[in-house]
This record gives structure tokens, C-alpha cells and sequence, in this order.
């Protein structure tokens, strides 16, 4: 029979550092990075003015998965880590797989944000991407050994910076908009072929590309380990997520294909810089380059804090080497960030040796990895009977809705290559969980 309860593991205690302001804001920057600064610029051209919709349905997937997390989190409130959920609902071999594959993939997002801050940093300095990357990726583990409160005061103030310059990019968008005399209104919507110039169906597939960069608003069940209060942080978060996505993500992108014509925007190219372009607003390409920059930060702080709080759980749950559940005097778990930064750093230097085949593996097998996590717990929550109200049959749409997701990017040429990637990865991950099996 599958064990659904909870069985108490003796874990070192984390230090309680991290202030209300902290996780706040660590909730509130989660879902802003790069991915909306210059990732959307992609989906944009694929899909037309209505990427927005594209964007709404996706964040109606995050938003019901989060509210089944903040369900859980009331009811197992000394679970930790939310993929323990799945541990608690499903057994073992749950705990073991969604543990490990979110590991995997904030360890890789270490070296994808490191590259990619490099990048930027190169533009200025005239040093090779690899050693930049190493330095960039010294600094931010620095941060996390110093301190849970150290990382939180970084994070802080890079989501503070995220969401100024968001909410400052709405106001000066909204007042060209409707107050300007050179603004033509809402008129590029449907200017060139339409709201869907593109079709419908690649409005439903265009969910498939911009899920992933809603991805990360789960870090809060992670912080809220080492603050007070963690259950009720993580209720809150749910029920603000919504107000986030449509501000953030919907509010911006939707002045900018109102602003931009939306053939003109380069897959590749910051829409923000574009939008701010037609504004005309000086010195915008510099500006977006140090946004981009603080946002990469913010993310490869954060992927360095969570992948050693996963390797950190799965350790104490027996599913990881037991050196690594050790903490220093400080209560910082230092084995596991030293561990994460150093593979962080080997995902660097692959895509410095062997950026087509080992690196492209490696990132290619993070590309589903979290919608698998997703409904590992969502499907945890099902079998112990968690989520009232709409969620009791919100579950089951978010399962078949990710499933759906699944089945689009395995259909889709461009995107086939991360899901058999991440669904090979996930067969090897399941069978390790099958070969050191065994009762806890």
C-alpha cells in the first residue's frame, strides 16, 4: 500500500532569518526575470497581439497550482520543501522523483543564468564569458554561505528593482497611450491580420512556450522554511499570484502590443526596449541591458538558494547523500550550496567545451521538468483529498491542462527536443528512486 502520511525525520534546524519584507518580495520577484524582459519578444512574433491570452491561460495553470500549494501548506505544515507534498500523497518514490527533478532544475538554471549574465557583463568588459560567469556565480553563492538573511537582502532589493522598473515601465506606457497625441491607441491590435494574425491554435500552443516563464513563484514555500509564519507566507502568496501575473505579465505585455507593432518586434530583441523606443524614451538599450543584468542576478541567486534547499530536504528525507543535510554554525546549510554552486559551474564550463551536445543536453532536460513537479503535487493533493471549492475540480483541470502542455510541446518541433530530453531525464530519475527503494 502507498504510505500518504507524513513520517517525522529528525532535520537540522535552518536558521529562522528571513523577515516578512524578505519573502514578500522573494514572492513578488519569483516570476520576473529575464523571461518577460526579452523571452517574451519570441512568443510575441509567433503568436500576435493575442500572445496575451496565451499568457492569461498559462497563469490560470500557475495560479490553480499554487493555491493547491497553499492548500497543502495549511494542511501539512511542517512538510518543508513543497515537493515534499508529493512524498506525503503518493509515497516515497513521489517525494524522491519531485525532489530530485527540481533540483535539477534550479542546478541547471545556475549555469543558464551565469551564461547569461556573462553575456551582458561582456558587453563592458573585456574578459572570456566562462570566467565572468564563474565570478558572477562566486559572488551569489557568497551571498547564500553568509547567510539565509544575506540572500534574502540581496533578493530583496533585486525584486525591488524588478518591480520599480515594471511599474514605472506601466505608468510611462499608460500615459502615451491614452494621453498622447503621437499614440495611436489600441489600434496595432488589430491593425495587421487581427488580434490572432496568427490563428487560434497558435494562441493554445503559444501556452506551451510562455508557461515557463511564470515558473518560480513556488520559491516562497522554500524561504518560508527559514522565516515564521511559513504557512500562512504561503497562503498569502497564492492569493496574491493572480494580482501579480496580470500586472506584471498581462498589464506589460499588453501595452507593448499596443504600443509596438507587433511585426516589428524581434524574437530575441527586449520588447520593453522597443515599446520604450516609440515612446521615445533616450538611453533605453543601456537601461534594458542593466535590468536584464539585475534580473539574471536576482535568478541565479535565487537557483543557487533553492537547489541547496532541495538537496538540503532530500538529504534529510534519506534520498540524498547525508553529508549534504549538514549546517554550519550560522544554521546555513553550506555542503549543499557548495555542492549546487559546483555544478552550477560545470554547466558553465560545458558551454564553453561542448555547448551542442553535453550543455544542449543539460538544458534541454530541464525544459518540463517542472510542469512534471507540478503534477506530481497536484495529483498528491487529489489523493489525500486537499483543495475545497473551485479547486476540488480545479485540480483536475490543472493535471489535464499540464498534460495538454506536454502533449503540445512533444507535437512541436522547435520544443520536442526538452520533452523527450526531460522525459528521459525523468526515467532515469524514477529509476533510481526504484533501485534504492526502501521503507522510511
Amino acid at each position: 500500500m502507498t504510505d500518504t502520511t507524513m513520517t517525522p525525520t529528525p532535520i537540522p534546524a535552518l536558521a529562522r532569518t528571513l523577515k516578512r519584507r524578505h519573502v514578500t518580495m522573494i514572492t513578488l520577484g519569483g516570476v520576473i526575470g529575464a523571461g518577460l524582459f526579452v523571452g517574451s519578444s519570441a512568443a510575441i512574433a509567433t503568436i500576435g497581439p493575442a500572445v496575451v491570452i496565451s499568457y492569461a491561460l498559462a497563469g490560470a495553470i500557475v495560479l490553480v497550482v499554487m493555491r493547491v500549494i497553499a492548500a497543502l501548506a495549511l494542511a501539512l505544515p511542517h512538510a518543508g520543501t513543497f515537493t515534499e507534498y508529493a512524498r506525503a500523497g503518493l509515497g516515497r518514490w513521489a517525494g524522491f522523483t519531485a525532489g530530485w527533478l527540481y533540483w535539477y532544475f534550479w542546478a541547471i538554471v545556475i549555469g543558464i543564468e551565469a551564461i547569461a549574465g556573462a553575456g551582458i557583463v561582456a558587453l563592458w568588459v573585456d574578459l572570456p564569458v566562462w570566467l565572468i560567469g564563474t565570478v558572477l556565480t562566486l559572488l551569489m553563492a557568497g551571498s547564500n554561505l553568509l547567510s539565509a538573511r544575506s540572500f534574502g537582502e540581496f533578493e530583496f532589493w533585486f525584486s525591488t528593482i524588478k518591480v520599480v522598473a515594471i511599474a514605472l515601465f506601466i505608468i510611462i506606457c499608460s500615459v502615451f497611450l491614452f494621453g498622447s497625441p503621437a499614440s495611436s491607441g489600441v489600434a496595432n491590435l488589430t491593425n495587421d491580420g487581427g488580434l490572432a494574425p496568427m490563428g487560434w491554435g497558435a494562441v493554445i500552443a503559444g501556452v506551451t512556450t510562455v508557461i515557463f516563464a511564470l515558473v518560480g513563484a513556488e520559491i516562497v514555500t522554500v524561504a518560508a522554511a527559514e522565516a515564521e509564519d511559513s504557512a500562512e507566507l504561503v497562503a498569502k502568496m497564492a492569493s496574491t499570484l493572480i494580482l501579480r501575473i496580470s500586472i506584471f505579465y498581462i498589464g506589460a505585455i499588453s501595452l507593448i502590443v499596443c504600443i509596438v507593432p507587433w511585426r516589428s518586434i524581434v524574437a530575441g530583441q527586449s520588447p520593453f526596449a522597443a515599446a520604450l523606443d516609440v515612446i521615445g524614451v533616450p538611453g533605453t538599450a543601456l537601461m534594458m541591458n542593466l535590468l536584464v543584468l539585475v534580473a539574471v542576478l536576482s535568478c541565479l541567486n535565487s537557483s543557487i538558494y533553492v537547489a541547496s534547499r532541495a538537496l538540503f530536504t532530500l538529504a534529510a528525507n534519506g534520498d540524498a547523500p547525508r553529508w549534504s543535510v549538514a549546517v554550519d554554525g550560522r544554521g546555513v546549510p553550506a555542503r549543499s550550496i557548495i555542492a549546487c554552486t559546483l555544478v552550477g559551474l560545470a554547466c558553465v564550463f560545458a558551454s564553453v567545451l561542448s555547448p551542442s551536445l553535453v550543455f544542449a543536453f543539460l538544458v534541454n532536460a530541464s525544459g518540463a521538468t517542472m510542469l512534471f513537479v507540478y503534477s506530481l503535487v497536484v495529483i498528491a493533493a487529489i489523493r489525500l483529498g486537499v483543495g475545497g471549492g473551485f479547486l476540488s475540480w480545479g485540480r483536475f483541470v490543472a493535471v489535464a491542462a499540464m498534460a495538454g502542455v506536454l502533449a503540445a510541446m512533444a507535437l512541436t518541433p522547435e520544443l520536442a527536443p526538452q520533452f523527450w530530453a526531460s522525459l528521459g531525464f525523468l526515467g532515469l530519475v524514477l529509476l533510481a528512486a526504484a533501485i534504492t527503494r526502501k521503507q522510511i
